[in-house]
């Protein structure tokens, strides 16, 4: 229960100035500062890296943090509350929120007489975060899925309905998946989470501790990175690897591939606690990492004692294989599952659908009990009913991912397509697999045009938003999980604000 006096809001945390300028980095996009600045922290707002009810600095602090005027971050915050953004009290200072269903943008305010005015009001594309979110439609099967695992539920209704562990079922599903596909696996080393951050942040919880050091690839996934920081370490970044065909075993031979030798001597000098890696189809350059470069993974592993957590939740997003091919083209990274040090995790929401939050890990059986008591603390158990869809939906995956992989396929050409046309300037591979490009802008300002893109209408996700240190300031990821037509929209609505960025 809230004791704030109506109209306010509760103030979970405060933004100091440094982190602000951090976060925001090269924010101006063109126009008039104000609504630039604006248009940065509403983006920012949008993307989640900039949680609501979240204090901002006073003012005068973020103009100097800044190095702008204080008229340009009082006009700029209150731009923010005519668009529904942020909230100020006498006392309480600025306020970030979430803007309620009915606010609507008003008219840019008329700038001054040394920058031209900002963008017009344009009515919001069927889904503004068409670029940035990397979650698709649910596949076709889903529906029958949920059917039969309703018909199943009556078998459990007169349990308790927790399983800290997961389902016996779907836990004997899950070691079946991952022999199939190479690494011998049994029940008892799998646990079920509620999808993949999840088993990620249970991991991070019952490994780290405050001030221990975790190995990440440079970029990485946003998300994992938060909860390994929010477990107390500190992120020791190494190079993801680059190269077009890595997936099918060779590589560009002008890009270089994920330096193991480098891997290892990191390991071997800070000694971390956790290393997370993403081995297939990588979140969000699209590496893959070729069978010497997994071995020599494992090996590293092995010899430093170090937790190598693999996350395999793109795995199955194969889009340049044969699509009806029953199981990926790559080993996994855990190899014959004999060693101890390598975990996997994994999830149904990318393969089948985002609103499934069902995961897992396999692991060594004494982690996997470790893991079971840290979850507790959290959500008990995973739902009954969205473990026993997930039982038959790997029961039927083969026709199910066939035809996500080719909607999927047509998806990614489509929008390599229409950036080609559109932002012929901008660099990047055509990604083998996953759900999204890396984009090559030429120039440092992929915070500036994420900034212009929300005024647009459109969600993009900055490169800094994937390194643990603010760098790849001249990249961006784009997504392509999303109907064609609103990925026609988007782009239209892209091209425009690097209009405004480039000039």
């Amino acid at each position: 229960m809230s004791l704030a006096p109506a109209g306010t809001v509760d103030v979970h945390r405060h933004l100091s100035p440094a982190a602000a300028a951090r976060l925001l980095g090269r924010w101006h996009a063109g126009g008039p500062a104000y609504t630039a600045l604006a248009d940065a922290l509403r983006a920012a707002v949008l993307a989640g890296t900039l949680a609501p009810h979240t204090r901002l600095p006073s003012e005068r602090d973020l103009a100097v943090a800044l190095g702008v005027s204080r008229t340009t971050t009082a006009a700029a915050y209150g731009r923010l509350r005519e668009l529904g953004f942020a909230r100020s009290r006498t006392g309480s200072g600025t306020v970030v929120v979430l803007p309620r269903p009915s606010a609507r943008r008003p008219a840019d305010r008329a700038a001054g007489g040394d920058a031209p005015p900002g963008p017009a009001p344009r009515p919001a594309p069927l889904d503004h975060a068409a670029l940035s979110e990397a979650t698709t439609a649910a596949a076709s099967g889903l529906h029958a899925a949920y059917s039969r695992a309703l018909e199943r539920l009556p078998e459990y209704l007169s349990g308790g309905g927790y399983e800290p562990y997961g389902l016996g079922v779907l836990r004997e599903a899950l070691a079946d998946h991952h022999t199939r596909r190479g690494t011998p696996t049994t029940p008892d080393e799998v646990l079920v989470t509620t999808g993949a951050q999840h088993a990620i942040t249970t991991l991070a919880d019952t490994l780290l501790g405050a001030g221990d050091r975790a190995v990440v690839q440079s970029p990485t996934y946003y998300h994992a990175m938060e909860s390994l920081r929010r477990a107390g370490a500190r992120l020791v970044p190494v190079p993801v690897g680059r190269g077009d065909r890595g997936a099918r075993g060779g590589h560009d031979h002008d890009a270089p591939g994920f330096d193991v030798d480098l891997f290892d001597s990191t390991l071997r000098q800070v000694a971390p606690r956790l290393v997370y890696l993403v081995p297939d189809f990588h979140n969000p350059t699209a590496y893959t990492l070729t069978p010497e470069e997994r071995a020599g993974v494992r090996d590293a592993a092995a010899r430093h004692r170090v937790t190598v957590v693999g996350d395999e939740t793109l795995t199955d997003l194969d889009l340049d294989g044969d699509p009806d091919a029953t199981g990926p083209v790559v080993e996994p990274l855990a190899g014959d599952g004999t060693s101890p040090y390598v975990v996997t995790v994994g999830s149904a929401s990318k393969s089948f659908w985002g609103g499934l939050r069902v995961g897992w890990v396999r692991a060594h059986p004494d982690l996997v009990a470790r893991l079971a008591r840290t979850r507790q603390s959290a959500d008990i158990a995973t739902a009954v009913l969205e473990q026993l869809t997930v039982v038959e939906l790997l029961d039927d995956a083969p026709a199910v991912l066939a035809e996500r992989r080719r909607t999927l396929r047509a998806q990614r050409d489509l929008l390599c397509g229409l950036l080609a046309r559109a932002l012929p300037q901008w660099r990047g591979d055509v990604p083998e697999g996953g759900l999204s490009l890396w984009v090559d802008l030429g120039a440092p300002v992929a915070q500036a045009l994420a900034a212009a893109a929300a005024a647009e209408g459109v969600l993009v996700n900055a490169g800094p938003t994937f390194t643990p240190d603010g760098s790849a300031a001249d990249r961006l990821r784009l997504t392509f999980s999303r109907p064609p037509e609103q990925l026609e929209h988007a782009v239209a609505r892209l091209a425009a604000a690097w209009a405004r960025v480039a000039g």
